[in-house]
């Protein structure tokens, strides 16, 4: 482990021993002796944003001949792993990053754009229709953002960033006022299924931090931390979410036009579902296709992934994919919908959000890797000048880092432009125009007004995603064909492609939870209970389990064991489930259930999607991240 210093260490590894054989005991985590770390910045999640930031520091260390460390902590086996997207990338905040990219051996852009067209599906039909300029503009990329990831992570090792797979963020660290962040706690490894210490426990780590910056992508759990605690979205609408599914083909070779851009809209999706539909050809014969679905959508019966497959059956996906041609990965994860509107306070005492982890994904263009880059440089240059403005030698909880000066500078800059010209379009379909309504509207506003209008769209009711689903009563089960493997699979044959693995033995990490009412200051998710500021409050019993189990399936049909796009969750039947007299302690919690139905969470499954946290009707399941290194591996997404 590392002791307190300033020094840089050795690459960080988790380390791997056996003890002298002992009694499990339950983990304390109120009662334990972390390893401690002091840092300059701590930067949570190895993706574009964070290390865009690394970088960036690391430029003004050199430029500036000022000493900065900086430590990105990534829950991924390796740096990439966990990314997944679309993706054709717009390059200009890597121009300003990193101008010379082109001329660097070994840079992961090969593919420019060629083509770029927008597709109305019907179920037998595809029609060529105007399409928003935002999506039509050239000069972009086909990527795999994953690989572009990976490439990033070693610009920023060999400026001397200290780069960690396999350590999540687990924690925030405050001060003991509770009133400032003071860094990252990772999480416990060697903890079993009920929380005992193995042989090979060893406790997280405190990373000490002078500024600590957000980076883990949409819907993080320690992004939802800080947002709850410090206010963050006072002012703000609530965030809104799509589910992207994708799967990359190697085609034949007389299907592949390398470069071409298609966007699509309209099936498999009815009139009253928000999402569309892509193919994006790669370089080396591969093709990346996959489907957006609006997690607002009201049916509790729609399947995400059936929906996927469904769309492959179409006779313009049954081409392409016909004679030589390979399915070779598949992944799944949820993007930010909500827009500027939608974007918190990005800055909090100690630390701030970039990239997904504030949401600043331009929907108009099905783009947001620009925005998130160019944020996490400007959070960069702030957090250096903060750093240089303040006195101590190592973090200090009476001189947080200010870093208001980011959100300023990032409301300046051409990311904010980018968000208000398509500020309207995404909004549009949540007013009472509806969704068809919505196509007109967002169709004049991209093409005619550019975002030039006085209004602007607001969620003036605070409906979540969640909220906006509607009792299975009041819906129609939807009937969808049956597979045609190879051209479409069954949800395991999938999730297989995606390497994902956990340890068996270790805490589940999906947690049914419900939150009790906040106090009077804010609430975090957890940490510290017993410091600082009053601390949200939360109850995982029998008695949650029960009305979860309760609700979904006889409100909701169970959707969750249907929406998630990794068969994480089942509603199985089982005989003693609904047995009322049943109490914690007599029957494991994790067999409690309702009406002859439990709830079975496989969380080795679990491909960190974050469906269930944002879509479960009875918002009672909370994400929380698992053993560090444990989830997906995806390379060429």
């Amino acid at each position: 482990m590392l002791s307190r210093c300033r020094a840089r260490p050795t690459r960080l590894v988790r380390s791997l021993h056996t003890t002298s054989p002992r009694k499990r005991d339950l983990f304390d985590h109120s009662n334990v002796d972390r390893p401690t770390d002091d840092v300059d910045v701590c930067i949570v999640g190895a993706g574009p944003a964070g290390l865009s930031a690394a970088i960036r520091l690391k430029q003004l260390e050199q430029q500036n001949g000022r000493e900065i460390r900086v430590v990105v902590l990534e829950k991924g086996a390796e740096v990439g792993s966990h990314i997944l997207s679309g993706a054709v990338i717009e390059p200009r905040a890597l121009n300003e990053l990193i101008p010379d990219w082109k001329d660097r051996d070994g840079h992961p852009l090969t593919q420019p754009t060629t083509s770029t067209q927008m597709r109305l599906f019907t179920p037998k039909y595809s029609l060529r229709i105007p399409q928003p300029p935002q999506m039509a503009k050239m000069g972009t990329y086909v990527v795999s953002l994953s690989r572009v990831t990976a490439w990033l992570g070693s610009i920023a090792e060999e400026l001397g960033v200290e780069v960690y797979p396999g350590f999540a963020g687990a924690g925030l660290v405050y001060s003991e006022d509770g009133r400032s962040v003071l860094g990252v706690r990772t999480n416990e490894v060697g903890l079993d299924r009920q929380g005992r210490m193995k042989d090979t426990f060893e406790p997280g780590m405190e990373f000490r931090a002078r500024v600590t910056l957000l980076a883990e992508g949409a819907h993080g759990s320690l992004s939802k931390e800080a947002i709850r605690r410090f206010k963050l979205r006072d002012g703000r609408d609530p965030q809104t979410y799509g589910l992207g599914l994708k799967e990359v083909w190697r085609v034949d070779p007389a299907k592949h036009e390398p470069g071409k851009v298609v966007h699509s809209m309209g099936w498999p999706l009815d009139i009253h579902t928000y999402g569309g539909g892509w193919t994006y050809h790669m370089a080396d014969g591969l093709v990346t296709l996959g489907l957006v679905v609006g997690l607002d959508y009201s049916n509790p019966y729609l399947s995400p992934y059936r929906e996927l497959q469904r769309m492959k059956h179409h006779p313009y996906f049954r081409d392409l994919l016909s004679g030589d041609a390979t399915r070779i990965a598949y992944g799944a994860r949820v993007l930010n919908e909500g827009g500027l509107q939608s974007v918190p306070k990005l800055n909090f005492p100690g630390g701030a959000l970039i990239g997904c982890s504030a949401g600043f994904v331009n929907v108009a263009k099905i783009k947001g890797t620009h925005n998130a880059m160019k944020s996490g440089m400007l959070a960069a240059e702030a957090a250096f000048d903060s750093i240089a403005s303040q006195t101590s030698d190592s973090p200090s909880p009476d001189d947080p880092a200010d870093m208001s000066a980011y959100d300023t500078a990032l409301h300046k800059s051409w990311v904010h432009s980018d968000l208000h010209e398509v500020r309207n379009v995404r909004p549009s379909f949540n007013t009472p125009l509806g969704v068809l309504g919505g196509v007109v509207y967002s169709g004049i506003d991209t093409l005619l007004l550019r975002g030039r209008t006085p209004w602007t769209f607001r969620n003036t009711s605070g409906r979540s995603d969640a909220a906006h689903t509607r009792r299975a009563s009041e819906c129609t089960p939807i009937a969808y064909p049956p597979f045609e493997p190879p051209l479409s699979t069954d949800i395991l044959t999938s999730v297989a492609l995606t390497g994902t693995n956990h340890a068996e033995d270790q805490p589940v990490h999906l947690r049914v939870r419900q939150y009790l009412p906040a106090g009077e200051d804010a609430g975090a998710e957890g940490t510290e209970s017993a410091k600082g500021l009053a601390t949200e409050r939360w109850v995982e019993d029998a008695a949650v389990r029960r009305e979860h189990v309760h609700v979904n399936v006889e409100e909701y049909a169970g959707l969750l064991g249907r929406g998630c796009p990794a068969q994480v969750y089942e509603y199985v039947d089982a005989e003693d489930a609904g047995a009322e007299e049943a109490k914690e302690g007599e029957i494991e919690v994790e067999k409690v259930g309702w009406g002859g139905k439990r709830l079975v969470i496989n969380s080795q499954n679990c491909i960190h999607c974050k469906f269930c946290d944002v879509k479960v009707p009875t918002q009672d399941i909370t994400w929380t991240v698992p053993e560090g290194g444990g989830g997906p591996k995806y390379t060429i997404t």
